[in-house]
């Protein structure tokens, strides 16, 4: 390990529970010490009951011996029973029992230790399972309202209806459910939920008891029109915390720094900052109440050119940056170009509805803000109401005019969210044109200004003012994720790896110029990033996105494929696309994996079916396809020019794995991928654990890792990057970058293409001047220098991957 040179500092001495210098309240903060540790490798481990603190305890020896130098924990706080991720906190005081509680997560802190390693935990600061039953902070705001010392905890509006909290719990109508409702106990009971009673109305008849609550209970489909609570994205199961409050910020995190002030964690992944009101000044409060002392990241998904915030205190990203960047610069811009054609002529979807990336994405961009985030905008416009209500100077918009000017300005927010600086850039004049192009009169069209202004914040610091702005924010990401992660990526499928969180579907591909300078940016900027390929998160595992990118040096190939299997008839030529590109991908005809991942990409989309109006028709014929072709025909086996493309298929799949095993930042693993890992979208990539053989992925992954650790200073804050260029007639598919002059990667970029044009032939790499050895064979030694030009023929002669180590 080695440390960070400012930012978030590191992890203290243990010390045992209950020491004098751990901290006693939740007021407490630990004092600012020395640097953080800066991780050289994170192993990601799902955690659940099937795989308590205990089970990844007897996984450490085995992890450690990888080369890693952190756990990276799945949330470790109190959750809704059963749940399988953890992300459903229910009581931020407690570690989950079913893990092992407190005792357990220490005790793997120790193995860990004793082992050579440290725990990196994932905290979700921004909601809450929305269990009246489990979730103590919101059953005490339904039993006493207001007046409950948690009423500050959660973003209600109770300005909206009656004014009470309305929980969209029941299966159907209240008419309909009525008569199962039972009161005992304090509660109110219907088909194993539970609700408390507001004091002194348990006596009271049932139609009077209901409505003297504090809540309302309703038709769970009454959600998406009527929710007056902030919720996670659509997820009506999950309520926002308001942490940017500093009381329920220090009560919600009292424990995690209790366990980093002993030494238990050492880092944080911090879930979903998009979601919070202040994402800066959480992560400003986060530092002081550590003392600075953990390496921290952010699950931020930046798009395109964007940046992460220089003046966020932590360390980085959680990598999905790193992720596009890797999967674009190995994937062909122009056989992506021809597979989109051939994949135009094969779906005849019109534009907007998978035909064009830009029309797709606006198109689902206005089905989400007008349907799924129907309440989010209402929310939004009553705010705005009140706001030109109290000021002389902006009255006279009307309701219908805000609320259109709101949702015009949203579909064009061209990232996930503005910040405190830097909104102008984020929601542009030529977006507000564009945004008044909805409205027939301009004098109506003013209203986009007003809510242009009310989102940059520069009409007033008011309370309203504050509130419009964040929830501008927090509707714009939950917007983003929604409309392009669920559903456009779902609609425009001609290159399925593309389509991964982070990535740009329009435009798969990154040139190598561009990756290299996007790895000097985050060697100089953000050398302590995170990096990954894989995540419990991605539709598709890193091996699974490298045989589909594949696709793009061999658009030919795959519209010979489809033809192949064209007598397996399908419900829509679009499903037949995607479906055959994932079992593609997966590699093996598995009706049980295959099946549920092409129902759930129907659904995502929306167009035919969704979740939750399903056309039961539809799915049938899509399960019964499913089963019939993608989940039983081995397609990378359906013909000869298939199968000769799985040398092309570990070329890149090994290529990608060391470049992001050595390129700056600080690369994870996700749980199983030291070997060939085929997962398909979640809940397919959170099977547990498990100990398999080695693989060529392994011996990749233990000889990084381990000179990662050797000499951290070539990878660590102080590392720099330099792109390596090779010379001659096929120099373009080397791609070659140093690391401080002290360790050398190159792989074969677009191995089919250089296969295509006659192989490496006589192209060279000039290696800096030194000895150098082959640290995957130990073997082989070069010598560097312009007068010893290296054949790369010769330096790929054993693999399709090189990682040259300087010797002494």
């Amino acid at each position: 390990m080695t440390s960070l040179p400012s930012g978030p500092a590191s992890a203290p001495t243990s010390l045992p529970p209950g020491s004098a210098s751990a901290p006693t309240s939740a007021s407490a903060s630990l004092p600012s010490g020395s640097e953080a540790v800066l991780p050289t490798g994170t192993y990601r481990l799902q955690l659940q009951p099937e795989f308590p603190f205990a089970a990844a305890g007897r996984a450490v020896p085995y992890l450690a011996g990888l080369g890693v130098s952190h756990l990276h924990l799945s949330p470790v706080l109190e959750a809704v029973p059963g749940s399988t991720h953890g992300y459903d906190v229910t009581d931020h005081r407690s570690v989950r029992a079913k893990l092992g509680g407190e005792e357990g997560l220490r005790a793997l802190a120790a193995t860990a230790r004793a082992h050579g390693l440290g725990l990196v935990v994932d905290l979700v600061p921004n909601h809450m399972a929305a269990s009246p039953r489990h979730n103590h902070a919101l059953r005490a705001v339904l039993r006493d309202g207001p007046a409950s010392p948690f009423a500050r905890w959660f973003d209600i509006d109770r300005s909206a209806g009656d004014g009470r909290l309305l929980l969209p719990v029941l299966p159907a109508r209240l008419p309909e459910v009525r008569d199962r409702l039972r009161v005992s106990g304090g509660a109110l009971h219907l088909d194993g939920q539970e609700f408390p009673l507001r004091p002194g109305t348990e006596g009271l008849p049932l139609d009077e008891l209901l409505d003297a609550q504090w809540y309302r209970l309703g038709w769970w489909r009454l959600a998406r029109t009527e929710l007056n609570y902030r919720r996670f994205f659509t997820i009506s199961d999950l309520i926002g915390v308001r942490v940017e409050d500093p009381e329920v910020f220090t009560a919600t995190h009292a424990k995690i720094v209790e366990l980093v002030g002993d030494g238990v964690i050492e880092g944080l992944r911090i879930d979903h900052p998009d979601g919070l009101a202040d994402p800066q000044g959480y992560l400003e409060d986060l530092a002081a109440a550590t003392g600075g002392r953990c390496w921290t990241v952010v699950e931020k998904i930046l798009t395109g050119p964007e940046t992460l915030p220089a003046a966020w205190p932590v360390a980085g990203t959680t990598g999905y940056d790193a992720l596009h960047h890797v999967d674009g610069v190995f994937t062909d811009p122009v056989g992506a170009d021809e597979l989109s054609d051939v994949y135009r002529e094969f779906v005849s979807r019109t534009g907007d509805r998978g035909g064009r990336w830009e029309a797709t994405e606006r198109r689902a961009a206005y089905e989400v803000v007008g349907h799924d985030l129907a309440a989010e905008t209402a929310v939004l416009t009553r705010i705005a109401e009140r706001i030109c209500a109290a000021d002389p100077a902006l009255r006279d918009h009307a309701p219908w005019a805000l609320r259109t000017a709101i949702r015009e300005l949203l579909v064009r927010v061209p990232v996930y969210r503005p910040y405190r600086t830097g909104g102008e850039t984020v929601l542009t004049p030529e977006a507000a044109r564009g945004a008044k192009a909805a409205f027939a009169v301009p004098e109506e069209a003013a209203a986009v200004d007003v809510v242009r202004d009310l989102a940059l914040g520069t009409l007033g610091d008011g309370p309203e003012h504050l509130a419009f702005r964040a929830r501008f924010a927090q509707t714009s990401s939950a917007l983003r994720a929604k409309s392009v992660e669920d559903t456009a990526f779902y609609r425009y499928t001609p290159l399925l790896s593309a389509n991964e969180v982070g990535g740009d579907a329009g435009r798969p591909a990154v040139p190598v110029d561009e990756f290299h300078a996007y790895c000097r940016r985050i060697s100089r900027d953000w050398p302590g990033t995170g990096t990954v390929l894989s995540t419990h998160d991605t539709k598709r595992s890193a091996d699974v996105r490298a045989a589909i990118a594949v696709l793009s040096q061999c658009p030919q190939v795959w519209s010979e494929l489809l033809a192949e299997v064209a007598g397996v008839s399908a419900p829509d030529p679009h499903v037949a696309w995607t479906a055959w590109q994932t079992a593609f991908g997966f590699g093996i005809p598995d009706p049980d994996r295959l099946g549920p991942a092409i129902l759930k990409s129907v659904r995502e989309a929306g167009l035919r079916t969704s979740w939750t109006e399903p056309d039961t028709e539809y799915e049938r014929a899509v399960a019964e396809f499913a089963a019939a072709g993608p989940g039983r025909i081995p397609l990378r086996a359906a013909s000869e020019a298939a199968f000769a493309l799985e040398p092309h298929i570990r070329a890149h799949a090994l290529g990608a794995l060391l470049t992001q095993l050595t390129m700056p930042g600080v690369p994870e693993l996700y749980q199983n991928t030291e070997r060939e890992y085929r997962a398909l979208v979640d809940p397919d990539n959170r099977a547990p654990f498990t100990i398999g053989a080695d693989d060529d992925h392994t011996a990749l992954v233990r000889a990084a890792l381990r000179l990662r650790r050797e000499r951290p200073a070539a990878f660590g804050a102080r590392g720099t990057y330099t792109p390596l260029t090779a010379e001659g007639p096929t120099a373009a598919h080397c791609l070659a970058f140093s690391r401080s002059d002290e360790v050398i990667t190159a792989v074969t970029r677009l191995p089919l293409r250089l296969w295509e044009a006659g192989g490496w032939q006589d192209t060279e790499l000039v290696l800096p001047e030194g000895r150098w050895a082959d640290v995957l064979d130990g073997v082989r030694e070069f010598t560097g220098g312009p007068a010893t030009e290296l054949k790369v023929a010769e330096l790929f002669a054993e693999r399709p991957v090189a990682l040259l180590a300087r010797m002494e």
